[in-house]
């Protein structure tokens, strides 16, 4: 039989007893009639503020206290942000539960001003406790924070500091007054705290004081890896108590575990970003970037179904390497984004072709901007753009669950505006869309390669050109669903299709290809094909 009445040892920190609350609710749902008791606990990690965390001797600054008071017997068990315990555990503890994991990403939340004050181009000075984020936010703030004036060229001049402390400690330091010792332009925080806390009654009357009004930006995985484990909780107890144990496993997660540890390879002290996420339809994607000298993190993707070797001889077409169709505007497109952009509460821009260069166009300053990827992000930053986040590259369908993150206070998509091309206005289910340019003729070529049969002595790839797929290409990349809609008729109907996922893998499977299979990148794709 369950214990009736079990003790929680948690830190005292507002985040901790959030977190320890949510778990300890769930507990007494799943087992009715149980009891938990929540034990504050102070940790040598909350007593060390003075000191970064990379200098604190010892691993287990922030677990060592909860685990004495469990060995002890003085609690059941205990709740632990995972990404805060070592490899390295003792034997007598037991990891009895890893539940379903929060959003992985870290968030930089910035004060109210640093618009303005990037535009006059003061320097912003941006506070975080972690030799990883010291090592990666820099470097893209550069390139994704908002450029303005007369060269928007120049990038903006970031500075990391250290940072301690909880986390309204922080957030308050984004509200002192310019000229305070302690006064910063930004933070990065992990975005599951912020959410954990939002989700808590006295943490939400606490964020919506400290964080609702100020700017904020998700930090994309593909730049910012986050550290291993970040966003899953762990839940020990002592090995010994198979009772106590019996009882939390009803809140493991397998699929987080597994996540978890194809992550763990480093600790909060290691200049090492890694993440996993499982993609329906893709498989999984893990992110890892190691500093210094990487500029972007490594994908590593395992295929929700494995992939066979390809039979026979392989000509492929990459539709990724063809030059860029030409693009038309269109009037009423842009006379519409330019009516309904001053008022709009969410954007998403599509492609940064998708916003018109047009003086007479102007974004709501308060509405929330996201994008696909990296680039129209380094677009819109550089034409004075405040943008929040981006989709990694991989359709807007992977940001459906953030999006939906209560924190971020997002409208729901029906309120949302798009702005794409004609193409692809159709395929948006709801929302305002616009589109405000068409492709025009196709005005450069595509590439082609031939590779040997699996087996043969692989010769180095051939690459030649075409206006359009070879009548003979036996596996063919498509980049867009434009490009698919004016060459397909060119392909063989044998020919195996491949794309991104998102719109265009969704505008073929509704076109009837049946051959179809999405890759996270075309890297990937010409892997598998060895070309």
């Amino acid at each position: 039989m369950a214990p009736r009445a079990l003790k929680l040892g948690t830190r005292r920190s507002a985040l901790a007893r959030a977190q320890s609350a949510a778990v300890a609710r769930q507990l007494e749902q799943l087992h009715p009639g149980l009891t938990v008791e929540l034990v504050g606990i102070e940790t040598r990690g909350d007593r060390i503020l003075d000191t970064p965390l990379s200098a604190v001797q010892g691993k287990e600054f922030f677990t060592d206290d909860l685990d004495t008071a469990l060995l002890a017997g003085e609690t059941d068990f205990t709740v632990h942000s995972y990404k805060d315990l070592s490899l390295e555990r003792s034997p007598r503890l037991l990891l009895a539960a890893v539940p379903r994991r929060a959003q992985p990403y870290d968030i930089a939340v910035f004060a109210a001003d640093v618009p303005e004050r990037l535009a006059a181009g003061h320097e912003v000075v941006i506070g975080s406790s972690s030799p990883r984020r010291a090592a990666f936010v820099p470097e893209l703030m550069q390139r994704v924070l908002p450029r303005r004036g007369a060269d928007r060229r120049e990038l903006a001049r970031v500075k990391l500091v250290d940072l301690r402390g909880n986390v309204d400690s922080r957030l308050r330091r984004l509200h002192e007054p310019r000229g305070s010792a302690r006064q910063l332009d930004g933070i990065v925080l992990a975005f599951a705290g912020l959410s954990r806390l939002w989700s808590d009654a006295a943490g939400n009357v606490l964020l919506r004081e400290l964080l609702a009004p100020l700017p904020r930006m998700v930090l994309p995985l593909s730049q910012c890896p986050a550290a291993p484990a970040q966003g899953a909780l762990a839940i020990e107890c002592r090995s010994d108590d198979q009772g106590t144990a019996a009882v939390l496993a009803a809140m493991d997660h397998l699929p987080t575990r597994i996540a978890v540890d194809a992550e763990r390879g480093g600790g909060c002290h290691q200049q090492f970003g890694a993440t996993q996420v499982e993609l329906a339809g893709i498989g999984t994607l893990l992110y890892q970037r190691a500093a210094p000298g990487s500029t972007s993190a490594d994908l590593h993707w395992t295929p929700e179904e494995p992939l066979a070797a390809p039979a026979g001889p392989v000509l492929a077409w990459d539709g990724s390497r063809a030059a860029r169709n030409g693009v038309e505007p269109l009037a009423a497109g842009i006379a519409q984004s330019a009516h309904s952009l001053k008022a709009a509460s969410a954007v998403f821009v599509a492609h940064r072709r998708a916003l018109p260069d047009d003086d007479a166009i102007h974004i709501n300053p308060t509405a929330h901007v996201w994008v696909p990827g990296i680039d129209t992000w380094q677009a819109l930053a550089g034409r004075g753009i405040w943008v929040e986040g981006c989709a990694e590259g991989l359709g807007f369908g992977v940001l459906e669950s953030l999006l939906a993150e209560p924190m971020l206070q997002l409208p729901a998509r029906e309120q949302w505006t798009v702005l794409t091309h004609q193409d692809a206005a159709a395929g948006w289910p709801a929302g305002e869309v616009i589109a405000t340019y068409r492709h025009s003729e196709a005005n450069g070529s595509g590439a082609a390669a031939s590779a040997a049969a699996p087996g043969d002595a692989a010769p180095a790839a051939e690459a030649r050109t075409a206006e359009a797929p070879p009548a003979e290409a036996t596996h063919v990349y498509w980049s867009s669903s434009a490009q698919f809609d004016r060459w397909h008729a060119h392909v063989a109907p044998h020919a195996q299709h491949a794309c991104g996922p998102g719109k265009t893998f969704e505008h073929l499977r509704r076109a009837g290809v049946q051959n179809l299979r999405a890759f996270p990148q075309p890297l990937h794709w010409r892997r598998w094909l060895g070309v």
